[in-house]
């Protein structure tokens, strides 16, 4: 690895250091007890609460940069909880850091036989054979894509704010996509790509969203020490960077966001080739109409291709105290006052007529 690889991981190390003293003044996640029943190269498959209920089973696929604890913030702010509240059996793929033998891991990976991997071992613990899926951002991706690779085994996809159409609809990224350089001269003596690194390019391409609307937000929270608890959660969870294989890293630069391959039909896994209509699963898909980090667009236009009998678009307005919007879905006040019962409402109707 070069200086600048060496620089980069000493970055993500500093960072989860700061981390961890916001931990020891009480401002660290409050996670819901879990247990790790499986495990593989790069992932683990959680397992929530103490009792295996079986069916009805949702799989939360977190994105895979950073530690998938926002989706358990703490108790006022946990998807995870309020899932087990209604009554599903909560697993959660977790993406672990790469080791030297999982560069080469990439984008067919961990949306194809990975995830598979997690549904199987579900299937044998509690014998259910259809699984929800709900996911965020890039987990979003490989959620989508594998419900088109293996549709008879998803009984429902949420999606919350995933970018699934790129191009034109790649929002504050296009500029930096446009650029003639190829992921793979990022860092090109490095097996992975440090989270700190991926962090940079996301302030690069919106500096406001990722620097100034974080200090507004915090100021917005000033009255509230409910919302302010959960800024500084938020906050702390940025700091819990995760480093990314290279493979995997090139291939969502490249594949996806200046090929647009899945939305294309061109994205293979194996000797499948994949296109959104190749998605039979019901479909609920939040996006938010002000966004230029995941434009609207990138979320409607998937939403529309997808080849699901039933579908429902809900639009998420936003909310303070979660210091960065596009995570607000998953913590924000009005998300768990609107969004998730009726996500959560919604798959009870699905499992009622099934």
């Amino acid at each position: 690895m070069d200086q600048a690889g060496l620089l980069f991981e000493s970055l993500d190390q500093l960072r989860r250091w700061q981390g961890k003293a916001l931990d020891g003044i009480g401002l660290g996640p409050h996670e819901s007890q879990y247990t790790v029943v499986s495990s593989g190269p790069c992932v683990s498959l959680r397992h929530y609460g103490s009792a295996q209920t079986g069916p009805p089973v949702l799989l939360i696929v977190p994105a895979p940069i950073k530690r998938p604890y926002i989706w358990d913030l703490s108790p006022q702010t946990s998807v995870v909880r309020r899932a087990l509240e209604y009554g599903f059996d909560v697993y959660m793929a977790e993406w672990t850091e790469p080791g030297e033998h999982d560069m080469s891991l990439g984008l067919a990976d961990y949306a194809g036989p990975m995830l598979e991997g997690c549904i199987d071992a579900i299937t044998e613990r509690c014998g259910a054979r259809r699984v929800f899926l709900a996911s965020h951002s890039l987990g979003g991706v490989f959620a989508a894509i594998h419900s088109a690779y293996r549709p008879a085994s998803i009984a429902g996809l949420v999606l919350i704010d995933v970018p699934l159409h790129f191009g034109g609809a790649a929002g504050a990224f296009r500029r930096l996509l446009e650029l003639p350089i190829p992921a793979e001269a990022v860092l090109p003596s490095s097996g992975r790509i440090p989270g700190s690194i991926l962090s940079l390019i996301g302030v690069g391409a919106a500096p406001a969203t990722f620097g100034m609307n974080r200090y507004l937000d915090y100021m917005a929270c000033m009255g509230s020490r409910a919302l302010m608890e959960t800024h500084c959660r938020v906050e702390r969870w940025t700091m819990d960077e995760v480093a990314m294989p290279r493979k995997l890293f090139e291939d969502v630069v490249e594949q996806l966001y200046r090929q647009d391959r899945f939305m294309c039909g061109r994205l293979a896994i194996g000797a499948a080739r994949l296109h959104p209509s190749d998605v039979k699963a019901p479909l609920f898909s939040v996006y938010e109409p002000s966004s230029r980090v995941i434009p609207a667009e990138s979320v409607i236009a998937f939403h529309r291709a997808a080849g699901s009998a039933e579908k429902e678009l809900v639009p998420y307005l936003g909310d303070t105290g979660v210091a960065l919007q596009h995570v607000g879905g998953l913590v924000g006040d009005s998300a768990h006052r609107q969004i998730w019962p009726h996500a959560f409402a919604w798959m009870d109707r699905l499992i009622q007529n099934s």
